[in-house]
């Protein structure tokens, strides 16, 4: 592995296909909690427990105050340089040349403007609801903070019950609960969504994707852990960002698996890895994305 910069800048000029594969490290530096490391807790809760249906179904209330402070932490929330950097190169390499697969829900990407026809996200949005009956097909577009009074975030956040009748219901059936359209532990992926992105890797073999950039992410949720040793078949090269790659998978480790290894945050290494295509990166003061943009599609 190297962390030489001039040569990944040198392959990266050379590669004509590209897909990022982006983790909660993306957005590390703009000040979003990942709920998942240091014990993953939520007030005296499993905060990973909590993501699945079996928590939804049993505790609906419970779970909605968790996911109304993710919604309320987000909506704070500015896109860092990380972002920028990867909405600019997909201006400049628009698909197929260039695909981003999102693990993240928080929006941020697309406040970026990051063009919605090159990035995937992977599992959902935080600003997406959807009705928890399976044979009813409601879904829309929510940034409200919070979607119902009830769920208005305590600054305390001191523990409280609240009610079924309390929560957001679906307008169409008038039966379900709304939920988060996220994809929870126990769920599976969108079928369109992998469909489009093992057509992405499928193209003609003269055609494959040369180079992953694997961003703040542990490599061990599939099957989006596995699209970078896609790429090594295919003969492409693999650049790992993470802030700290000591506590990378054996996997993300392996000298045979990754090519380059950057160790630091997204925010400051993203553009200067990209810095051949994009050039110095502009910042806006005021993101050019909307949360209240469709967030998934």
């Amino acid at each position: 592995m190297s962390s030489d910069l001039d040569s990944f800048h040198e392959y990266l000029r050379k590669s004509k296909r590209i897909l990022a594969v982006c983790g909660a490290g993306l957005g590390a530096s703009s000040g979003l909690p990942t709920f998942r490391g240091a014990g993953g807790m939520w007030r005296q809760h499993n905060a990973m427990e909590l993501a699945t249906p079996e928590a939804f179904r049993n505790h609906p209330g419970l779970v909605w105050q968790f996911y109304s402070l993710r919604r309320h932490y987000a909506l704070q929330a500015k896109p860092n340089a990380a972002h920028y950097a990867l909405a600019e190169l997909a201006r400049r390499r628009p698909n197929p040349q260039f695909l981003t697969l999102s693990q993240n829900v928080d929006g941020l990407s697309n406040t970026a403007g990051h063009p919605g026809k090159s990035i995937e996200y992977m599992h959902g949005s935080l600003f997406r609801v959807r009705c928890m009956r399976s044979w009813c097909r409601y879904e829309r577009d929510d940034v409200m903070d919070p979607i119902t009074p009830a769920l208005k975030v305590d600054e305390g956040d001191v523990e409280r019950t609240v009610g079924t009748d309390e929560l957001p219901r679906c307008p169409e059936c008038k039966t379900g609960l709304l939920r988060p359209a996220v994809i929870w532990f126990g769920e599976n992926l969108d079928p369109q969504t992998l469909k489009r992105i093992n057509q992405y890797l499928s193209r003609p073999y003269q055609d494959p994707v040369d180079l992953c950039i694997v961003i703040g992410t542990s490599g061990t949720v599939f099957p989006t852990a596995g699209y970078a040793g896609k790429v090594k078949e295919m003969g492409g090269k693999v650049a790992v960002v993470d802030i700290d790659c000591s506590v990378r998978p054996e996997q993300a480790k392996d000298e045979n698996f990754a090519d380059w290894l950057f160790e630091g945050d997204a925010a400051e290494l993203v553009p200067k890895m990209l810095y051949p295509i994009i050039g110095d990166l502009q910042i806006p003061e005021t993101p050019p994305g909307n949360v209240n943009s469709k967030c998934c599609d």
